[in-house]
């Protein structure tokens, strides 16, 4: 056997350490991969809120699982009780702010109360470029991303005052939602926002039913002294807004009725509503 020298010791460890592709005699260090990539949620500056002129300015890096604790849940108890209730600890973890406003899925759980809260985006675009757009025009589509933007912050009104974050799921535990409410009142303009997810492509706002139970609230009184029955004409109110009947058909003939289907969702929709705006005015 020959011995081998330290030059050859250091030799055959590079070559177990190379990686060797097909295309040629060329090779790879194996601590020289493939370059990575940097994602948004590495960035701490949108990762974290702060609070300015009256309003808190999110960073569309924030995870559901951050939005989910306490101390930002007395900044924004809805968006925080959506943030818990967006799925299992693996996707709270990974989950956005950022991400769920632009993959705009109907189902996104964050966007019906950013639409109730009237929400700004804050969009940075190419060479130091910012505009801000209410979160409603994109989600939409009157307003989109040009090339070269993404969303950088949400800038959200402190209103100081209850909100409420209700879902439906078609299973126990986590899942999915197949219909959200979202209650947010304002008693410096003596209202109250309504938005319902996952029912249409963009969160819904019937506002109707908003100006209708604002009026029969007491609000230099004790709020939460409101009708039951009130309450409940509120979350059909709702419901018949964001699922209305077919248009009647244009022959005279008999109306179609609604699909077994979207009266279930109806009522889910209703039932949403109403126990929302109670748990808001409690």
């Amino acid at each position: 056997m020959r011995p081998v020298d330290g030059a050859g010791r250091h030799a055959r460890r590079r070559a177990r350490g190379r990686r060797y592709r097909s295309d040629g005699p060329r090779s790879t260090p194996a601590c020289c991969g493939p370059p990575r990539s940097s994602g948004s949620g590495r960035i701490s500056e949108i990762r974290g809120w702060r609070y300015l002129d009256g309003h808190a300015l999110l960073g569309a890096g924030l995870t559901h699982a951050r939005m989910g604790r306490p101390d930002f849940a007395a900044l924004i108890p809805a968006l925080a009780a959506a943030a818990r209730a967006a799925g299992p600890p693996q996707i709270r973890n990974a989950g956005t702010l950022g991400g769920n406003i632009v993959s705009n899925a109907p189902t996104g759980d964050a966007l019906p109360v950013l639409a109730a809260l009237e929400a700004t985006l804050v969009i940075a675009g190419p060479e130091g470029a910012r505009r801000e757009i209410p979160v409603s025009h994109l989600l939409a589509g009157v307003e989109m991303l040009r090339p070269g933007e993404l969303v950088g912050f949400v800038r959200v009104p402190l209103l100081h005052a209850p909100q409420a974050f209700l879902k439906a799921t078609g299973r126990t535990g986590p899942g999915r939602a197949t219909a959200s409410v979202a209650i947010v009142l304002d008693p410096a303009r003596r209202g109250v926002r309504c938005a319902v997810g996952a029912v249409a492509p963009m969160p819904l706002r019937p506002l109707e039913a908003e100006r209708w139970v604002a009026s029969l609230i007491d609000w230099d009184g004790d709020r939460g002294h409101l009708d039951p029955q009130v309450s409940t004409a509120f979350g059909e109110y709702v419901a018949a807004a964001c699922i209305p009947d077919p248009p009647p058909p244009e022959d005279g003939s008999d109306p179609v009725p609604l699909p077994p289907a979207a009266i279930h969702l109806r009522r889910t929709v209703a039932a949403l509503a109403r126990r929302a705006l109670g748990r808001a005015l409690a």
